[in-house]
């Protein structure tokens, strides 16, 4: 940069001295020297001296040289209004946020118009607008851009590319072409249909709830907008994630659900004959249902471009993970060997969240946690603050600490955009702008869009019990389809006739709709009808892979680069999964799992499995993704494999339950062809995401028609370490087991894992397909018992319950049958060992929990005719665990027989706190399970 380009060319003598002094200082300890010169020192570099009078331009050369003060003032108030001219933007439609702010008056510098019209404009703004002659049009020019109705907030923002890019941008002015007459009309008549829609089922469905998007109704412009970017950038897909708030509106303007559908369902009465008959709009539903506010859809728009809504329960932000999974699905091509290839173009999320909600509920934060790091990123999301200015009925005050409801999202550095909801033709400009910026940058992006709600939380409250003040102002205040009509008028695009003319032919076109509606006959309740296919449960598959195929595979995860140098111990490990091939040993689980995704990727299914330090596995015993001991290099083994037809990926997640396991739930959704699998560090983790198992993955298929085949691992076993590491609280999923929702599983066989793998993976894409729950192991991870043969592998499937070996031989002995699962189920099989001594009893593996395998169990009790008793032993609380969900199933089975619980007593507290205590109790169920009557 040339010295006529600086400001060093206006000082000389001692000022300059002092600025040189000072950048000395700045080398060395820049957190001693003035911000602003810092920021001097950032932009120019160092102070130089001028070669001649003539190298400074005329502005420069204008100012004295004992001016610097002043200058450096004009910098400062530039610098302040650009971070805190939101603060006094006009931004509020009820007119009532804060408007006076000292920060950005020229009076606090001590400056007066005259000394700004000294200071050269390419000090205050680089590369200004033509039209800006001095330092005092360039500061009306920043007030003007960042105190109107878009306020923006990047000084947060650490990357100074980045930073500079959205500041030139909103310092050249509108970012958006200017509109056209026929733009601002077509923009009108969309405010009105939007506005209409509102007005129509208030005054037709009188006190239904809606939740309206009234006071927010430029939500549908800006999403409108985002579509229209999206055809313009060849993107292939947008999900939309929102809560209840405005969803109507979106699903009739954004996702052109009819409005005759709509209607219908407010009238109950069938609306599947107005679903349009092109195919173009795909909706779900499941036989129990959901409220016409949680529904989604998906459109296809005759450009290509598809458009999905979410389904979603009222359980506000957690929609947005699940959202983010379907997005990074929509971007990745998974049909080939190796990482899955990711087109951040193809499809991008848009986050819809309540004001409320924003600050208030934490998955906001861990979605914007995990939204750079390389295993969840999308390349950006939109997030829209649907800014009511209130939460339900609690005023803002009540809801944060901060004072805007998008403050969480400065820890992330994610810019954030204000703007006035009243403002339709702003809104357009920030929704360009916010799709620009993911383009650009690959980042995340917020936009506050402020407004207010004009009616309660629902359309039966009444607002003005709990926030007077505020309804007061609603009450009085125009729509925006009023305020943008009024402006076009004056604008002398319209008249007044005409503005009113389209308001009526809109709603008439809505009655016209609703006549069609009132043709159908009244529907009557609707039977719950569970599809056969599910009734039907998951068959029975032969899952077994043939010894060469395995053993081929086995070596080719052994064999690395030459270039490639193993930790030495790890080398050593891993090299015995070459026994078992060799006649010697067993192969172990994680040996298992291993083979089973190979095999899986053979035979066409991606594989994605996330969770915490899920590459290495909690306790080290899966080994995924190798490190070179000298370079930290990643090796893939599994990548090297021949033959394979799919990606394969493992993610070390962040320290997130609930927003990765909505994730992948959601990447799931999305691909289907993908075996998608989420593990917690600990079974008892889950307690963080029991949202999503309670909203979404156990009930998702029921109310909104969507398959899953999500595996979830939860390791469990009671192991003497504690409460927290021992239970992954089993009893839950079990209580949310119904209508074969999901299989729940506690195996203790590594042969069983890798056929329930196979299975689920080669179900996929089947109509009968469920989400699979395994409360996996921790120390039988290594177990010889559970460690399986090669000819385990090579043949069979899996097996919902699995008889002890070596017990059972003489029927007629045997008077008591034990039911366990688990590590529970080992630790009886090491006590008994080949069953000599133990005639008087058999033992039955219950692998499947759920669906419970009654018929199986019941032809195992008929082969014993003398048993008396029938125990169900399990090492978890008897409040806990399994006991009381297969009681009922084993009170059909008994027969008269005896029924007997062993194990823990009634507990608040899953496990013992201290080791030695474990081994006493544990050994006291096993002794007491054992014994003979």
């Amino acid at each position: 940069m040339s010295n006529n380009q600086t400001p060093w060319s206006a000082f000389s003598g001692p000022n300059l001295g002092y600025v040189m002094e000072q950048y000395d200082l700045f080398l060395q300890s820049p957190d001693e020297v003035d911000s602003e010169l810092v920021s001097l020192f950032q932009q120019y570099g160092a102070p130089t001296l001028a070669s001649t009078p003539s190298s400074a331009n005329a502005s420069t050369s204008a100012i004295a040289p004992n001016n610097f003060e002043k200058i450096i003032r004009a910098i400062q108030l530039a610098d302040a209004i650009r971070a805190h001219g939101h603060l006094t933007a006009d931004i509020y439609p009820l007119n009532d946020g804060p408007k006076e702010n000292p920060k950005i008056d020229p009076k606090t510098y001590g400056l007066t118009d005259q000394d700004l019209r000294e200071v050269p404009v390419s000090f205050l703004i680089t590369n200004a607008p033509s039209n800006i002659a001095n330092g005092l049009q360039a500061i009306e020019h920043l007030q003007a851009a960042y105190t109107n109705k878009i306020a923006f907030e990047i000084a947060h923002i650490v990357n100074s590319d980045e930073k500079l890019w959205l500041q030139e941008k909103i310092e050249k002015g509108a970012v958006l072409e200017k509109l056209s007459a026929d733009d601002k009309k077509a923009l009108l008549k969309r405010l009105t249909q939007i506005e209409g829609f509102e007005k129509f089922i208030h005054r037709t469905f009188v006190g239904a709830k809606r939740f309206s998007i009234e006071g927010l109704d430029t939500l549908v412009v800006l999403m409108d907008e985002l579509v229209r970017q999206s055809n313009k950038t060849n993107t292939k897909q947008v999900n939309i994630g929102m809560a209840h708030r405005g969803r109507l509106n979106v699903l009739t303007h954004v996702l052109q659900k009819p409005y005759e559908m709509m209607f219908a369902e407010f009238a109950h009465v069938p609306s599947e004959s107005f679903l349009p008959k092109d195919g173009s709009l795909e909706m779900s539903e499941g036989w129990y249902g959901d409220v016409k506010y949680h529904k989604g859809a998906a459109f296809r728009s005759p450009s290509g471009l598809t458009l999905k809504l979410a389904y979603n329960p009222s359980h506000l932000e957690v929609v947005s993970p699940i959202v983010t999974g379907q997005t990074r699905a929509a971007q990745e091509t998974t049909d080939e060997a190796g990482y899955p290839v990711q087109d951040q173009n193809a499809a991008f999320a848009i986050l819809v969240h309540g004001d409320a909600a924003f600050p208030g509920q934490g998955v906001v934060t861990e979605v914007l946690n995990y939204s750079r790091v390389r295993g969840f990123q999308t390349g950006g999301s939109i997030h829209i603050i649907a800014n009511n200015m209130i939460g339900f009925t609690t005023e803002h005050y009540d809801s944060r600490s901060t004072h805007y409801s998008s403050d969480p999202a400065k820890g992330y550095e994610v810019p954030i955009i204000h703007v006035n909801a009243d403002d339709p033709e702003a809104v357009l400009t920030v929704a360009q702008l916010a799709h620009e910026y993911r383009q650009k940058f690959a980042k995340d992006i917020v936009i506050d869009l402020l407004g207010y709600r004009r009616y309660g939380h629902n359309e039966m409250d009444e607002p003005l019990v709990t926030n007077p003040t505020m309804y007061h102002k609603v009450h009085k205040h125009p729509t925006v389809r009023e305020l943008y009509g009024k402006q076009l008028v004056e604008e002398k695009l319209l008249e007044s006739a005409d503005v009113k003319t389209l308001d009526e032919s809109i709603f008439s076109g809505m009655q016209e709709a609703y006549d069609r509606v009132k043709e159908l006959p009244q529907s009557i309740a609707h039977d719950i009808i569970i599809p056969e296919v599910v009734l039907n449960g998951m068959p029975e598959m032969q899952t077994g892979v043939e010894e060469s195929k395995l053993a081929k595979i086995n070596e080719e995860l052994l064999t690395w680069p030459a270039e490639f140098t193993a930790f030495k111990k790890l080398e050593k490990i891993l090299k015995r999964r070459e026994e078992p091939f060799k006649g010697k040993g067993k192969i172990d689980w994680g040996h298992a799992e291993t083979l089973a995704f190979a095999t899986i990727l053979q035979d066409g299914n991606s594989i994605r499995l996330t969770g915490q330090d899920a590459q290495r596995g909690t306790f080290s015993h899966r080994h995924l993704v190798l490190h070179d001991e000298k370079t930290g290099a990643e090796l893939t083994p599994i990548h090297a494999i021949s033959d394979a037809k799919a990606s394969f990926v493992v993610h070390n997640s962040p320290l997130t339950e609930a927003a990765i396991l909505g994730y992948e739930f959601g990447y799931n959704l999305e691909d289907p062809n993908s075996l998608t699998i989420w593990e917690a560090q600990y079974g008892d983790f889950a307690n963080m995401a029991q949202v999503m198992f309670d909203n979404f993955i156990s009930a998702a298929r029921s109310k909104w028609g969507l398959k899953s085949g999500l595996v979830m691992l939860l390791p469990h076993a009671a192991e003497g370490q504690g409460a927290e590491h021992s239970s992954a609280r089993l009893e839950r999923y079990l209580q949310l087991a119904a209508e074969n929702n999901w299989t729940v599983a506690n195996l203790s066989s590594a042969a069983n894992y890798f056929h329930i793998l196979r299975r689920q993976a080669k179900m996929l894409e089947e109509d009968a397909i469920r989400p699979l729950i395994i409360v996996s192991p921790k120390s039988l991870l290594r177990h010889p018992l559970v460690g399986a043969d090669v000819a385990e592998l090579t043949a069979g499937q899996f097996e919902t319950v699995m008889e002890q070996p070596g017990l059972g031989q003489n029927a007629k002995k045997v008077e008591k049958i034990i039911f366990a699962s688990g590590k529970l189920a080992i630790d009886l099989a090491d006590k008994v060992k080949d069953g000599e001594g133990f005639d008087h009893l058999h033992i039955v593996r219950v692998e499947q929990l759920y669906p419970f395998p009654a018929e199986k169990i019941q032809a195992i009790v008929e082969r014993y005719p003398n048993a008396k008793q029938l125990v169900w032993a399990q090492e978890e609380p008897e409040n806990m665990g399994s006991w009381n969900f297969a009681l009922p199933y084993l009170l059909e089975i008994a027969d008269g027989k005896a029924i007997t619980y062993v194990g823990r007593v009634h507990r608040s507290s899953p496990a013992e706190g201290d080791g030695d205590t474990y081994k006493v109790e544990q050994a006291r169920i096993i002794e007491e399970a054992l014994k003979s009557l």
